[in-house]
């Protein structure tokens, strides 16, 4: 890797470092020429993009696929290869859809671009102008030092205690929620191992970690060892609970509508069932992580007492860095605490947002805006933009300095923003065409005859893989329907393919678009694609072994599921929907 590719989306993201003194930094740094390899691959890359395009795109349309559908596919591949072989800058495959959906006639350019600004968009502007917030006052530094001591110095301990961490929170809050509040600590303890190593006896305030982040193998490889590893923690705690993810949520409504007279799953029997498993695959995710880690570079030196003394050394929170935890924990909280927590069946806490759904009530607004006017993307711009208007300081000339300015927001990961934003608009322009439904049936349609074992095995796997490309809820949205009309045709309990479904959908980990955790990490710029793509993949082989294995040998009994015959309530649910109809 030259040091262009490590040094450009640092800059893109501009944590700590500015671009002038980044530029000044690398002024003496010989900048090698671009391989004669890399630029046959991406050539390679846009030529067989260009192919499978073409060969989709004017292959005879099957019979019960719409021909928009048709046409998204050929685009969806297209932009598929694109990701993968980076021929293009990541941002501009993100952009593709905008061009083609509306010349294809696919989706009209209003249609497309809704995709691009959405509640979820914001929710990662808002989190990420809170991460350069911390960032800009020092804070991020501070909790990493506490984070080192209380883990250890170990690049492997470090790793593994940051995916705890981040899988802990996001069993509780959003995947995305969960990866935006350990990004900045993250790359505020990579900066600082990178400082340290450098010079111990030089403050990191001083110093630049462009030329030993692009120089130091050992240091990269636990960078990117430690940015995928939140990511993939965060979707594996998500699974683990029902409010932890969307596709959790979708799959009970969904349950609730296709079978009512059925026995609810209560949020301790979900724990019971995949907290274990989300446990071994969040290991396994570490072990193929730090899999030959080198060594960082005087690492022995850094242990806890050293930490605390730098800890110390820091001297007592500012008012800019208190107030920046205050940002950084209230956001965290009303995350956590905006739907009731629920042990069992009972509630324990109320929920703040069907507080202000109550309060709007008793204002006249309709119930079907006031039961969804604030939801994660509303913290998140709330607090962020409450950071314009909190004064700290006063600079050299006397002019107040508020927390949070223009100029630091300006900082923001556009590419980032675009990939997430391509990833939705694929994913609706997949419902819109019915292209998820033609997926879902085509694959219902080869389960004909197979055990029960092997459908388990191929569903799981469809599902990870599909969900690579499209969005987990709308994918669990378009298939769990069909999966439940399957198992009920072959005379299974549903639960058997629709549960591992739903714990498939969020196991997406070999692209950015897979999951926004990927994105969201990919954006930081220290990550690699080719890692990102190599461990994904075989995590998403072990993540399809153990939901397997866990759905036949640890649900079935735990659940009381008969695998040879359809449940009571399975079919009383079916016959009273073929009287509707």
């Amino acid at each position: 890797m030259t040091v262009s590719k490590v040094v450009r989306p640092l800059s893109i993201v501009h944590y700590q470092l500015s671009i002038d003194t980044l530029l000044s930094t690398l002024d003496d740094i010989p900048m090698n020429p671009r391989p004669r390899s890399t630029i046959s691959r991406q050539t390679w890359g846009k030529l067989i993009a260009l192919a499978l395009f073409a060969v989709i795109f004017f292959a005879p349309t099957p019979a019960d696929l719409a021909p928009a559908g048709q046409r998204l596919l050929a685009v969806t591949a297209l932009m598929g290869v694109l990701w993968f072989t980076q021929s293009i800058p990541i941002a501009v495959t993100s952009l593709i859809p905008l061009a083609a959906y509306p010349w294809l006639g696919i989706q009209t350019s209003e249609t497309v671009s809704s995709g691009y600004v959405n509640s979820n968009v914001f929710l990662f502007i808002g989190g990420f102008l809170i991460a350069l917030g911390i960032e800009k006052w020092g804070l991020h530094r501070r909790i990493a030092f506490v984070m080192v001591s209380v883990v250890g110095n170990g690049p492997r301990q470090i790793v593994l205690g940051f995916m705890l961490a981040s899988g802990f929170l996001s069993m509780w809050l959003s995947n995305t929620a969960s990866t935006l509040l350990m990004l900045p600590i993250g790359i505020a303890l990579l900066k600082t191992i990178s400082d340290l190593q450098a010079d111990p006896d030089v403050s990191i305030d001083t110093k630049i970690v462009s030329r030993e982040f692009a120089e130091n193998p050992a240091l990269r490889f636990f960078g990117e060892s430690l940015f995928i590893g939140i990511a993939y923690a965060a979707s594996i705690g998500g699974f683990t609970t029902l409010v932890g993810t969307p596709t959790n949520i979708a799959f009970q409504q969904i349950w609730r509508g296709q079978f009512p007279d059925a026995p609810a799953l209560s949020s301790a029997e979900w724990m019971m069932l995949f907290v274990p498993m989300g446990f071994v695959l969040l290991l396994c995710a570490w072990g193929l992580l730090v899999w030959k880690m080198p060594s960082l570079p005087h690492i022995d030196k850094f242990d806890r007492r050293y930490f605390r003394h730098r800890l110390k050394a820091l001297g007592k929170p500012s008012r800019a860095e208190c107030w920046m935890l205050f940002i950084f924990t209230t956001t965290a909280a009303m995350w956590i605490f905006r739907k009731p927590l629920v042990l069992g069946t009972e509630p324990i806490l109320p929920g703040w947002g069907d507080m202000v759904t109550r309060y709007l009530l008793a204002w006249g607004v309709e119930d079907s805006i006031a039961s969804k006017a604030v939801d994660d993307s509303t913290v998140a711009m709330t607090m962020a933009l409450l950071m314009f208007f909190i004064p700290v300081q006063r600079d050299g000339t006397g002019k107040m300095q508020y927390l949070f300015d223009w100029k630091t927001a300006e900082k923001l990961p556009w590419d980032v923003i675009l990939l997430i934003g391509g990833g939705f608009a694929v994913a609706n322009a997949f419902r819109d065409t019915r292209l998820s439904e033609w997926v879902g049936m085509l694959f219902a349609q080869g389960l004909s005859g197979w055990p029960v074992w092997g459908v388990v095995v191929l569903v799981t796997a469809a599902l990870i893989f599909l969900t690579e490309f499209t969005t987990n809820v709308a994918t669990v949205n378009a298939t769990l329907p069909v999966l439940a009309g399957v198992a009920m045709t072959a005379g299974w309990d549903p639960r058997l393919i629709m549960i591992p479904a739903a714990i498939a959908a969020s196991c997406a980990f070999m692209l950015p678009t897979g999951t926004p955790p990927n994105a969201i990490v990919f954006g930081s710029g220290f990550v690699r694609m080719e890692r990102m793509l190599k461990v994904g993949m075989l995590l998403n082989l072990i993540a399809i072994v153990l939901i397997s294995l866990t759905t036949m040998y640890w649900m079935i009994p735990r659940l009381g599921i008969d695998p040879t015959h359809p449940p009571e309530w399975g079919r009383n649910s079916q016959e009273s929907r073929e009287v509707e109809g």
